[in-house]
């Protein structure tokens, strides 16, 4: 394994996410406080919290969370389940457990980049660009045409990091049966999963279609508790969940004691925390269609499937590189420009930025931005 490449989204995060004033670009949403966990949860589940200790907890994670995670896939059991330190962990040990340097992968893109670079540091990677001028749709023959003999794992993740796409349900079956016949992983990044606009849209969890299919979420963006670090894969393939454990050894070895059980108090509250962040999400896209449409002659946007990212183009003649970082120096604005994306997917769409809609402040903070375009821009 080659030594990994500089994460650029995340040092793009580190200098500025805390160095601005507003955050227009975040992945996650509205962080739940520890007063509100505890308001909307059972008695039965604050009290273990006086009933916890600080020892280790098992690797696969704490048996009662592994059961209620298990109850959010259909007809799964515990032992489908293996819990990490974040999803991000999730992403590292399954790349690590299901590829070798002599394999071949195939990745959707743009994309959160360890999805890619850390394929990209064991074997032979083929990225496929979701095509911007289609609405972000994913081309399924150039998919079949990209299977190589020893093409082992596929990487999809819907709805999509960062444009929002949801594909058909009748696409993810062809892409599911591309895999059967070929005996090819499918991991699913469905960490955006449960704030779709529109319900009928939300895809079944490949883990619960597919053999071979791994399904990894967590708590970080649809249950807006981004610091609890927790994250989980489901699959049927118990095999490959021992080697992914055994690799875990290395890692984080356990998660902690007091995150599990929040993460328990958390998901058997679901329905009200899901609610919140939908209410929040539907708020705030009202606003951001009414700025797009306003100012179309500058940017191009179309509402995303589902999640609380979007990936709109902008059209200025200055590129959108001059454009965010003259908009984080005058207004303190911080947007995610699509150079973070192409370091490592040169053939990627550009002139796009990423924008997040799923916090609270989200209004405030999409004003500052109008106040920049209105100051420095003529319609």
């Amino acid at each position: 394994m080659s030594r990994l490449p500089d994460f650029r989204l995340e040092t793009y995060f580190s200098k500025w996410e805390f160095n601005t004033k507003y955050n227009l670009c975040a992945s996650d949403s509205e962080s739940l406080s520890f007063k509100e966990l505890l308001e909307i949860s059972r008695e039965e589940d604050k009290s273990m919290l006086d009933k916890m200790s600080f020892g280790y907890t098992e690797t696969y994670g704490n048996l009662k969370l592994r059961k209620i995670i298990a109850s959010l896939y259909e007809e799964s059991s515990y032992k489908d389940i293996l819990t990490f330190s974040g999803a991000e962990e999730g992403i590292y040990i399954a790349m690590k457990s299901i590829l070798d340097k002599d394999d071949h992968a195939i990745v959707i893109a743009p994309n959160y980049q360890s999805a890619q670079t850390l394929p990209q540091s064991i074997c032979d990677v083929t990225v496929l660009n979701l095509n911007p001028d289609e609405d972000w749709n994913l081309n399924i023959d150039d998919l079949i045409d990209s299977i190589k003999k020893n093409t082992k794992l596929i990487s999809i993740n819907f709805p999509h990091n960062p444009t929002g796409k949801i594909i058909s349900k009748s696409e993810q079956k062809e892409i599911i049966n591309i895999c059967r016949e070929n005996n090819i992983y499918l991991f699913s990044d469905e960490i955006y999963r449960m704030m779709e606009r529109d319900i009928s849209k939300r895809l079944p969890q490949v883990s619960d279609l597919y053999e071979k299919g791994i399904s990894l979420n967590g708590m970080s963006k649809s249950y807006g508790m981004p610091g609890i670090r927790m994250g989980w894969v489901n699959s049927k393939d118990h095999k490959l969940l021992d080697i992914m454990e055994r690799t875990k050894h290395y890692l984080s070895i356990c998660n902690s004691a007091p995150n599990e059980i929040l993460t328990i108090m958390a998901l058997n509250s679901r329905d009200k925390i899901l609610e919140r962040t939908n209410s929040i999400i539907g708020k705030n896209l009202k606003e951001l269609n009414k700025f797009f449409d306003e100012y179309k002659n500058l940017f191009s946007w179309n509402e995303p499937d589902g999640g609380c990212i979007a990936y709109p183009k902008y059209l200025g003649s200055d590129g959108v590189e001059n454009f965010c970082e003259n908009l984080i120096k005058e207004n303190s604005v911080l947007l995610l420009p699509s150079s973070v994306y192409l370091s490592v997917n040169k053939k990627g769409p550009q002139n796009h930025f990423r924008i997040g809609f799923g916090r609270k402040n989200m209004i405030s903070s999409l004003r500052e931005l109008e106040k920049f375009v209105n100051k420095n821009y003529s319609f």
